[in-house]
This record gives structure tokens, sequence and C-alpha cells, in this order.
């Protein structure tokens, strides 16, 4: 087995429209943004993952930065396929091997996804190097994750707040009774956050500012009782077409993505609503599990208690959670062979 071992190893993917993680040997052995930046008259691949982030946005007409992944899917495929591969090559390179390593793979995806957006991601983890590739949805992979047992016949509730989808789940049996998917999540945070300044504060900012500004500042509520101090942000001033600083407070960002944030308390509700009344029973004594970087905006468990007049636990590590289930989804595939996809 230790020789075998040598030239084949397992790993589980959380393929993000904002991050991408894996894990190997039970550890999580990269955690890097889902971007890639290509020269564009060799189309040679330049940087992947954190060193392609900086380029982001800043780049000249020869180098073109790409996020591969749109809404949760692959919307680039040649560009996704170099971004997975380059991936693993980062992990594979602490090992020296003369031939390449075969790899066993569990990736995740989202529960709304189409057969030809399924077929995309299996084709792309091939020609990575995949031998093996088992795909699971992202709810079940969340709940997995948090430790919920999934095979009982207990409804659980999971709002899972990515990059590109949120995805809403009540599972039961080792599946998902309904589901929710909708395409609007953390990138759809940061367009609104463009927006706003935009119109409110004559200033144009980037992608990584919007994304630094909900970091930092991000609340889905007007008052909070810890609130956080105001934050300072660069751009170009629309009017004057030079650069200027203005400082920006949790409560601006909170009225700039209150419509997104309400069609996510509305695709909650409406889950709620074609959930069987047994497993409703369940979910309002558990209670609904919040996980995704979306996990993390300030007041959101409370804006959603409020809504759902239900109890809203946030995941101990919401960004880790759905690798953290596709991890233990592939250590165990023999007992998830129910959920798991071919």
């Amino acid at each position: 087995m230790g020789f075998l071992d040598f030239f084949t190893s397992d790993i589980a993917i959380d393929l993000g429209t904002a991050n991408t993680l894996i894990i190997q040997k039970e550890k999580i052995v990269l955690d890097e943004p889902s971007i890639i930046a290509i020269d564009k008259s060799t189309n040679k691949v330049l940087a992947i993952g954190r060193e392609a982030m900086q380029m982001h946005e800043k780049t000249h007409e020869n180098i073109k930065t790409i996020r591969p992944l749109k809404d949760g899917v692959i919307a680039d495929f040649h560009a996704a396929e170099h971004m997975i591969r380059g991936m693993i090559k980062m992990i594979d390179n602490n090992k020296k091997r003369l031939f390449p390593a075969s790899h066993r793979m569990v990736i995740c995806i989202p529960s709304g996804i189409t057969e030809v957006e399924k077929r995309a991601v299996r084709d792309s983890a091939e020609h990575a190097g995949g031998k093996e590739v088992y795909m699971i949805q992202e709810p079940l992979a969340a709940a997995i994750g948090i430790g919920i047992d999934i095979e009982q016949p207990i409804g659980s509730m999971i709002v899972d707040i990515g990059g590109g989808t949120t995805e809403i789940a009540v599972i039961a049996l080792s599946g998902i009774v309904a589901d929710q998917s909708i395409r609007i999540a953390g990138d759809t945070f940061n367009k609104d956050i463009l927006d706003y300044m935009r119109r409110q504060h004559n200033l144009l900012i980037g992608e990584r500012s919007a994304e630094k500004i909900k970091i930092e500042v991000g609340s889905a509520l007007t008052e909070l009782d810890e609130a956080p101090d105001d934050y300072e942000i660069r751009g170009r001033d629309l009017m004057t077409g030079i650069p200027k600083v203005i400082k920006i407070s949790y409560s601006e960002i909170a009225f700039a993505i209150d419509k997104s944030v309400s069609k996510i308390e509305e695709a909650v509700l409406r889950a709620l609503e074609i959930s069987p009344p047994e497993l409703s029973a369940d979910i309002y004594d558990n209670g609904i599990h919040l996980t995704g970087g979306g996990a993390l905006l300030r007041g959101l468990d409370k804006r959603l208690a409020l809504k759902t007049k239900l109890p809203i636990h946030v995941a101990e590590d919401p960004l880790r959670a759905v690798v953290r289930g596709t991890g233990i989804a592939l250590k165990n595939l023999g007992s998830f062979k129910a959920v798991l996809m071919t």
C-alpha cells in the first residue's frame, strides 16, 4: 500500500467561485483565491491563486486575469482546468516523483447545477489528473463538515453562502428533501458595494477594494451591538478623475447590500415553505445552520432569526465547513456512497 500510495493520492476539493480549498490526508493543504493570470500572447499561465489575485485589476494589455468560476459553476473551461492542475501541482511539489500522481478526487458542486455544468466539473478534474472523480452537493458537504449526522431521519437546514451562490437545503436520510439555490452571494455583495460607492460618493473602486470593505465593515443590520470602526477606502473621484480617500461606516454597507440580503431571506422562507411538515418540526427544534464566507457577515444571524423566528447557528469555521465535509466524504467513501455522484 505504501508503494502504491506514492503514485496515487486522494484529494478533496472545494472548488469555489471566490476560493479553492484542498484537503489531503485529512489536512487542508491549500487555500487560495480561484483566479489565474495568463499571458495573452503565449497563452502561458503566469500565476495562480494568491499571486494572480495580487495582479487582478492591475494588469497591462498582455496579461489577463481570469476567475474561471462564475455563480458557483465553471464559466471558463480552459482556465478552470489550468487552475485545478496548477493548484494540484502546488501540493505535489513537496513530493519528488518520477511520474505525475493520479488522484482520486471528491469535488463539491452547487445543488442547483445542470448536467452540462456537472460534466464541465468532471472533465476539468479528469484533465487535471483525476483518475476517479466523485461529486458531492455543497449543502450535504457543509452538513457533514459541521458534524451533522445526515443519515438520521431528522431534518437539518443548511444555508451555505459562498462567493457565487447561496445554497439552502433541508437534509434528512442522506439526501436533500427541499432546496433553493440562488445566484446571490458574496460576489453580489461586492457588486452592490461598488455601485453604492459610485452612486453615493462618486468614487470608483475595484473588486478587491469592495471585498475589503465587505470584510472590514460589512453588515446585514444598520445597527449593531459591537460596531466596527469606520473604514478608509481609496478610489478615483468620478468628477475630477483624481484619487481620493473617504471613510465608510458599517451602516452604509448594510444599506448598500440590503436588497441582496432580502433575497437570501426570501429564499430561506421559500425552502421552509416547501419542507414536509415533519421536517419543519425538526427545524423548529434544531434551528438553521449558517456556513460559507457569507455567514461571517455581521448581524446576518440576527436578521435571519428575526425573519424566521428560528434559532440560527453560525458554524465554528464557516469558510472551511464545505471542504471539511468533502474531506470526510473522501475518507469514508464507502459510508457516503449514497451522497456521492460519479
